[in-house]
């Protein structure tokens, strides 16, 4: 290609016909993106703020890193698909957008931390404490490493983080609850009314005759998509997974005896723990001289208290022997008796004298208990590489054109038939389908598959396969007047004893808001029964169902109304009283919420605050930029 170029520019005519087809390329570049350029937005910029850009790596890496919390929260894979329909792109960009229009602010006012400030409030960090609870330089440089930043990075970061923690305090410092609100959310959840009420059961409604041909017809044409047919698959599947292939029987006593011994502390029981008291002396010969008048009859905590040590200075806690950073320290410890002060240790951190102030031993359950469950996780890892080689195995007889059922066979397997199936794991004796592996990656894909589709292996969360062929599809369809005649009686006999007892309960209403008496009108009725209830709260009360419940604080003391029951039933009542009690602004209650509103009101604030911050300031986005750095979607979807 590139030769056939270079010999069409040999001539005028051929360089003239090379300047349009260049011309046209340009063009298009301009056309598709790379004009973007030319707009204001350099290649890596997903959007610009002020001054300062947000490049796509940001981007990419704080939604991955979002994503990634998403799916520790729900336990489950979520797909960049599902991410953005839960809104997760907006937030990570906005947020980052927030961040930066504080940054500018930061620095427009001129503010800063020293690096003291930034060293003390990272050591106070109780997310970088240790077991002893103070800061643990390991576990620090453990986060740094996981979150891939160095110490500096890491150190510029926070600076940013702090300060923007000071313009967002200053700004809602001054947010209080209003007492107003505080007694309007002590009024909604604290009062409290009182009811006489009466049910209406199904019996009240009399002797519902059967309804005639053409009733029947008309209920069911004014209801038909209520009565369709849901739409079912028929589905030949395979599962092969550790689990389903592990033989626990060929696992011997005495793998299962090592495996026990390894982890009966943390599986099987509780870990010996001591509790450690712990003092670090400046120099090896101040700590030999400590230990001697220990010797001598002097106490670990007098000791403690010649060199001014508080028992929170010495307190280890109470740690297992794998806590212990300094080994040193946990050798020394876990030789120790009860009640026992070690010779002087040389730690990580100095010399030191550790005593042990109690032994808590280790409780396990004896090997007899636990062997079945042993030999099966055994079994279980033994045969992943089982499930590989099955897995190839039967991929090799499908390509090769064989059936499912013939791969399967082929490998000393037995296929599952689902007979019908619908997309909510429903079967067709309308019961769910159980023992589904993966069920709703499996659901969808198969509702994403067809007749005849080579379909892709799921994989399983413990290294699992499996396969699925959709044998025969059962579209939705409308069911005729006979398929669902029983259905179509029962719904309109329903319907018609609900209609008979709102007309009843309606009658009663009226009759008690002319001033009849509950309980004369119950009786009126059959002699029901009138029960009364003292303490019907918003929040619900077990002898009042919810229906009723929210009607009741609808309307004023004193009126009456009705609604739903239980089942079929309904229910007449009238509102007797109401009592909204004291409201204590002291109490830890409305303390706390006091601080949720507070809150909520701070939030509010600083967001109002942010918006107004972003106008002054200006924000472009690049859709196109953003969508590739999330990976995909419409780049018209975001703002």
């Amino acid at each position: 290609m590139l030769d056939g170029m270079r010999r069409a520019s040999q001539n005028w005519f051929g360089r003239a016909i090379m300047a349009v087809v260049m011309g046209f390329i340009i063009l298009s570049f301009a056309v598709w993106g790379i004009g973007d350029i030319f707009k204001g937005f350099g290649s890596n910029t997903v959007a610009s703020v002020g001054g300062e850009e947000i490049t796509a790596e940001q981007l990419r890496y704080n939604y991955q890193t979002a994503l990634q919390r998403l799916q520790q929260q729900y336990r489950q894979a979520i797909t960049n698909e599902q991410a953005r329909a839960m809104g997760l792109d907006k937030q990570v960009l906005g947020r980052l957008i927030a961040e930066a229009s504080l940054d500018q602010r930061a620095r427009a006012l001129g503010l800063a931390i020293s690096n003291d400030d930034i060293a003390k409030a990272i050591q106070n960090d109780k997310s970088f404490a240790g077991p002893t609870g103070k800061f643990d330089m390991t576990r620090f440089n453990e986060a740094l490493r996981d979150a891939g930043l160095n110490e500096q990075s890491f150190l510029r970061e926070q600076r940013k983080v702090y300060l923007r923690q000071e313009i967002a305090d200053s700004i809602v410092s001054g947010a209080a609850t209003p007492k107003v609100a505080l007694e309007a959310i002590h009024r909604y959840r604290n009062e409290t009314r009182a009811i006489e009420y009466v049910t209406l059961p199904v019996s009240v409604a009399g002797d519902i005759e059967a309804p005639s041909q053409e009733a029947l017809q008309k209920f069911y044409d004014e209801r038909k998509q209520t009565f369709r047919s849901d739409a079912y698959r028929k589905v030949v599947t395979l599962v092969v997974t550790p689990a389903t292939i592990a033989d626990p029987a060929k696992i011997s006593d005495a793998d299962a005896q090592t495996r026990y011994e390894r982890v009966k502390g943390e599986r099987f029981g509780t870990s010996e723990t001591r509790h450690l008291q712990q003092i670090v002396f400046p120099s090896e010969q101040d700590a030999a001289e400590a230990s001697q008048k220990i010797k001598a009859g002097a106490t670990f905590d007098s000791i403690a208290a010649d060199r001014k040590l508080t028992d929170k200075d010495i307190d280890l806690g109470v740690v297992a022997k794998k806590d212990i950073i300094d080994a040193a320290v946990a050798e020394a410890a876990y030789a120790l008796p009860a009640g026992g002060v070690s010779e002087p240790v040389k730690g990580q951190f100095g010399v030191v004298l550790v005593r042990v102030e109690k032994i808590n031993p280790e409780s396990v359950r004896p090997f007899a208990e636990v062997a079945d469950d042993l030999k099966k996780d055994i079994a279980t890892e033994r045969a992943r590489g089982e499930a590989q080689r099955l897995r190839d195995k039967i991929e090799d007889e499908r390509t090769s054109g064989k059936t499912l059922s013939e791969a399967a066979s082929l490998a000393g397997l037995q296929v599952r038939t689902i007979d019908g199936i619908t997309s909510a794991g429903i079967g067709r004796n309308g019961e769910l389908v159980t023992d589904l592996p993966e069920k709703d990656a499996f659901l969808k894909a198969v509702f994403a598959s067809d007749v005849g589709f080579d379909n892709d292996t799921i994989n399983t969360r413990d290294g699992g396969f499996i396969w699925f062929e959709v044998a025969a599809v059962d579209p939705a369809r409308e069911r005729t007047l006979d398929e669902v005649k029983t259905e179509v009686e029962k719904a309109w006999r329903d319907d018609e004893i609900t209609k008979r007892l709102s007309a009843k309960a309606e009658a009663m209403v009226d009759k008690i808001k002319g001033g009849a008496a509950i309980e004369v009108v119950a009786k009126d009725e059959g002699g029901l029964e009138v029960k009364q209830s003292n303490q019907v709260k918003r929040i619900g009360t077990e002898s009042v169902p919810s229906a009723v419940v929210a009607r009741v604080f609808a309307m004023p003391v004193g009126a009456a109304g009705s609604a739903s029951g239980e089942g079929l039933s309904r229910v007449v009542f009238k509102i007797n009283d109401s009592v909204v009690p004291q409201i204590d602004l002291d109490s830890d209650t409305v303390k706390g919420i006091a601080d949720q509103y507070k809150a909520g009101i701070s939030e509010e604030i600083l967001t109002q605050y942010i918006t107004r911050l972003q106008g002054d300031l200006g924000v472009r986005i690049n859709d196109a930029a953003v969508s590739l750095a999330i990976g995909g979607g419409d780049p018209n979807s975001l703002f």
